[in-house]
């Protein structure tokens, strides 16, 4: 999407200072996708993400997608609007909006034509160059605050995955799983995902 005319300042959330809402971000119109993270303008770059991250993205949604047909709970891919109200569910008092790579949602009424308004029962970012600070320190904590039960971290080029699990009020981190382990969500029922699928013919 191309940028507006200078001059409309609303459309163009450049400095890191200024704090913003999503009725901001509703009036936006950028080259590259943005979140919001308390208020604060992340930018990511306008280039699509590079293959391996769309690769493993694509398996651990197809996994997901498969196994809740005919199932209550609904996944979705970024780009998918997810916000985080904290004071209420105005569009003016929302200053968290983010883009997860897939997220999984289990009470409907939290489902709306925006995308998701309020915390997602399953998280997963997958890492890519240059915003491994965002996901592991930002993110972590806007999730942990707005009560999202699980939250996975995949590193494409490690070939790790960390997982959290929020037990009142604080995430749990998990042992660092690798190829060849198996890890069964908390949050979805009976949802294995095999790493040695997620990580094989990578190149």
């Amino acid at each position: 999407m191309k940028q507006k005319k200078a001059g409309n300042k609303v459309n163009e959330p450049f400095t890191e200072y200024g704090r913003y809402s999503y009725s901001d971000y509703l009036e936006w119109q950028m080259d590259e996708m943005v979140e919001l993270i308390k208020g604060k303008v992340f930018r990511q770059a306008a280039a699509a993400p590079r293959r391996i991250h769309q690769k493993i993205s694509g398996k651990v949604f197809a996994k997901i997608f498969n196994f809740l047909e005919e199932r209550h709970c609904e996944v979705y891919e970024a780009p998918f609007d997810v916000r985080l109200p904290v004071k209420s569910k105005r569009n003016e008092d929302i200053d968290t909006v983010v883009q997860p790579d897939i997220c999984v949602i289990c009470d409907k009424s939290k489902l709306d034509q925006l995308g998701c308004i309020g915390a997602p029962d399953l998280i997963i970012e997958i890492l890519s160059p240059g915003s491994n600070k965002k996901e592991l320190k930002n993110k972590y904590e806007v999730y942990e605050e707005s009560g999202v039960g699980e939250y996975w971290i995949i590193h494409p080029d490690e070939q790790t995955v960390m997982t959290y699990t929020l037990v009142e009020g604080k995430y749990v981190p998990s042992r660092l799983f690798t190829s060849g382990d198996v890890i069964a969500s908390k949050s979805i029922s009976g949802f294995q995902l095999d790493l040695e699928y997620v990580f094989k013919d990578l190149d």
